[in-house]
């Protein structure tokens, strides 16, 4: 019997490249980017050098620090033709919660959106920051059930269930069902 290949996780060398690039762009030293960020300095010069193993909650601070969706960080370059099969891409845990995000595809050039598969078990739920101004999130759940949206307005979802909410206010995402997944479409106006 052979053993399930485990998700693949992100390339610190593509999020090192990320990191530097970003920074640059926006002519940050590496001690106001991790203040803006809220991490330790030492935190961002591992990711800068590529070594560190870097969280969801991380990389999110960073891309909110640098103004940029979280796919700008750890997007790879994109073949002509992509497919992801289910279990791979690049993906990141979450340290607050059994909560794992896949980026399916990010957001090309003139355009503005991120697409991602999440699958979350019950027990903690993710609680989000707020994101860059003017992002919307568009989720649809394939599996289980969920509870999400902006903290004190979440709303229970099953299988089939669309929602969008605003997603640069706190939010929340809470499995209510083992092996819940949905698809998220992030929207950064």
């Amino acid at each position: 019997m052979t053993e399930p290949t485990p998700p693949s996780r992100l390339p610190l060398d593509w999020i090192a490249a990320s990191l530097r690039r970003e920074r640059g762009r926006v002519g940050l030293s590496l001690s106001e980017l991790a203040k803006r960020a809220g991490i330790a300095k030492s935190t961002l010069s591992q990711l800068e050098a590529a070594s560190g193993n870097p969280s969801l909650e991380t990389l999110w601070a960073l891309g909110v620090a640098l103004g940029v969706p979280f796919s700008a960080l750890v997007e790879p370059p994109a073949p002509a033709v992509q497919v992801i099969r289910a279990g791979e891409g690049p993906t990141v845990h979450s340290e607050q919660a059994s909560y794992a995000a896949t980026l399916l595809s990010a957001s090309p050039p003139g355009a503005r959106r991120d697409i991602y598969h999440l699958r979350m078990e019950p027990g903690a739920a993710r609680e989000s920051d707020p994101h860059i101004p003017g992002s919307v999130e568009h989720l649809v759940v394939s599996t289980g059930r969920l509870s999400a949206g902006p903290r004190g307005e979440a709303v229970e979802l099953g299988p089939g269930d669309y929602m969008a909410y605003r997603g640069d206010v706190p939010h929340r995402y809470e499995a209510l069902a083992p092996g819940t997944t949905f698809v998220l479409v992030m929207q950064h106006v």
